[in-house]
């Protein structure tokens, strides 16, 4: 991403392609290293989601800084506790086909 020497685990620009992404990804498997957030407060990342200790925290870049929020402003319907239990499948593939499926037929509950 640019010059400023940060990429991401995944990132992602809705609608059109851009040079900064609309969504940037961490996966946080050790405490140290640089910090994500500012890289991508630099580079002005609309959002950032941070993956660690199973769950997420999202991030909204909001007047130059970003604020910690609960549910995304680019993709409010997205329930991100339902998605943290299909991250954790043992089985990857099934789970992203039970998440689809979940979607397309508008259950958000797991099952049991």
């Amino acid at each position: 991403m640019l010059a400023r020497g940060k990429e991401p685990d995944e990132c992602y620009c809705l609608e059109t392609k851009k040079l900064i992404p609309d969504i940037a990804i961490e996966v946080i498997l050790t405490s140290g290293g640089i910090n994500s957030l500012e890289v991508y407060q630099g580079l002005g990342v609309p959002e950032v989601w941070l993956w660690e200790n199973h769950q997420f925290a999202i991030y909204c870049l909001e007047h130059g800084k970003y604020i910690k929020i609960e549910r995304s402003l680019l993709l409010p319907d997205l329930d991100f506790n339902l998605l943290a239990n299909y991250i954790q499948s043992e089985e990857p593939f099934e789970a992203v086909m039970e998440f689809r499926e979940r979607l397309s037929r508008g259950n958000h509950q797991p099952d049991i």
